[in-house]
């Protein structure tokens, strides 16, 4: 479970002490920028600068009465501050002030989901160079269908990883943006020197056109993102649990010493992580349609965003950081069994060779239909009487005047499909 599992850095960007703090971060910053353009007294700075402090008990606390978070935070930091405290917040709105925090809170967010995959990314990539030449079956529709190798299936998943890490840099990059022009984004009250200003000591571009808020499109980006990396995660996880059944025991999630997987059936190791990813996957995406919902606001804005926000951006980037980690930890660990993989190849009798005799006859002068007809043909002797495919191949009369028995035996090379792999992987730069 979740709580079993600390998140030390992704935990505390939504902490209230944290988000508290890049309020009072802008707050200042604001001041700074109104004392330049002489809106405000440079005595007064000075006191705001000195004793603006806040405790989140005593915020809550006023809350209770006001119902309104950001006014409970100034009303704190006026307590402290004193008479100064009237230029505090002089000409904002409430969001110029949490549309501008909560930037940098995702921003920071951001920064620990890209470290997360950059490690799965090196995790992925160590075990598919070390697997690189571990032949298994190929599946589609979950059916055995040609050889590959373990190695090319890790690759697969870690050049997933590697276009998701570049997805949340851009959705990084597109949530990087603060305002600071008022109840309706006209600056009537605050110049824009003001936004560019606190911007800048933050890091982040001006909204080239904001209303009351950043607009959401830029949130539900970020969201679908997170969501999008979810489902790649829950892909692989799939990929992982398809592999333990146990007519198929391939690979094993690490199992712990003491571990137990069944309250009924002690011989059980499940693949729980897998299935809790799985699971996860599926609140992600609900999160990301809530933010594609915060899109559409009435006018210059509701509050109908505010607290669908106050869950799914928390919980997304929580989620998200956590299922990352254990994925890596899961990958890291994995237990793979490459006799099992090479027993594998053969439960079909040969038939994952189909395609390469059908391709030799093809090359002997026979039409695509008459050499496929022959091939399916033998491919269901090995179906209905569980002989070889080979040896059903080598039996055929109709066959012998266009392979011979070496030809047919040179069809069954499993280096015939592996030859392409180090080309592969060079392409990669694995």
């Amino acid at each position: 479970m979740i709580e079993r599992y600390t998140l030390p850095k992704m935990g505390k960007v939504w902490q209230d002490e944290n988000r508290f703090c890049k309020w009072l971060e802008v707050e200042i910053l604001a001041c700074e920028a109104l004392a330049k353009t002489g809106r405000i007294p440079q005595s007064a700075l000075k006191e705001i600068k000195k004793k603006a402090r806040f405790t989140v008990s005593r915020i809550r606390e006023i809350e209770r009465t006001v119902r309104h978070d950001l006014i409970a935070f100034l009303t704190n930091l006026s307590e402290n501050i004193g008479k100064s405290a009237r230029y505090l917040h002089f000409g904002l709105t409430s969001y110029d002030i949490e549309d501008t925090a909560r930037a940098v809170l995702m921003r920071e967010a951001a920064d620990i989901i890209i470290d997360d995959l950059e490690r799965l990314i090196a995790v992925l990539a160590k075990k598919a160079k070390k697997y690189k030449n571990t032949v298994m079956v190929g599946r589609s529709h979950g059916v055995h269908a040609e050889p590959i190798t373990f190695g090319l299936k890790l690759a697969l998943f870690r050049e997933e990883m590697r276009r998701n890490s570049k997805r949340m840099v851009v959705a990084r990059e597109e949530i990087s943006f603060g305002k600071i022009s008022g109840a309706v984004g006209t600056y009537a009250h605050v110049s824009p020197f003001v936004e560019r200003y606190v911007c800048r000591r933050l890091g982040l571009k001006p909204a080239p056109l904001s209303s009351q808020v950043i607009q959401r499109d830029r949130h539900a980006q970020y969201l679908t993102t997170i969501a999008l990396i979810g489902s790649s995660l829950e892909k692989l996880a799939t990929e992982i649990r398809g592999l333990q059944r146990t007519e198929v025991m391939e690979v094993e999630e690490p199992f712990a010493r003491g571990q137990k997987g069944s309250s009924a059936m002690p011989h059980k190791r499940n693949p729980i992580i897998s299935e809790r990813i799985c699971g996860l996957a599926r609140v992600l995406r609900a999160n990301a349609i809530a933010g594609m919902e915060n899109v559409n606001l009435w006018h210059e804005r509701d509050i109908s965003h505010s607290s669908v926000e106050r869950i799914i951006l928390p919980d997304s980037t929580i989620l998200i950081d956590y299922m990352l980690n254990k994925m890596a930890e899961v990958i890291d660990g994995l237990v793979v069994y490459p006799e099992n993989m090479r027993q594998n190849l053969q439960r079909t009798k040969g038939l994952i060779f189909s395609q390469r005799v059908l391709l030799e006859l093809i090359k002997k002068g026979l039409s695509r239909e008459r050499a496929y007809r022959i091939v399916q043909r033998n491919s269901f002797k090995v179906l209905r009487q569980g002989v070889e495919f080979k040896d059903a191949l080598i039996r055929d009369r109709g066959l012998k005047k266009y392979l011979n028995p070496e030809e047919i035996e040179d069809c069954f090379d499993l280096r015939y499909h592996t030859k392409c792999v180090d080309r592969i992987f060079k392409r990669l730069g694995l």
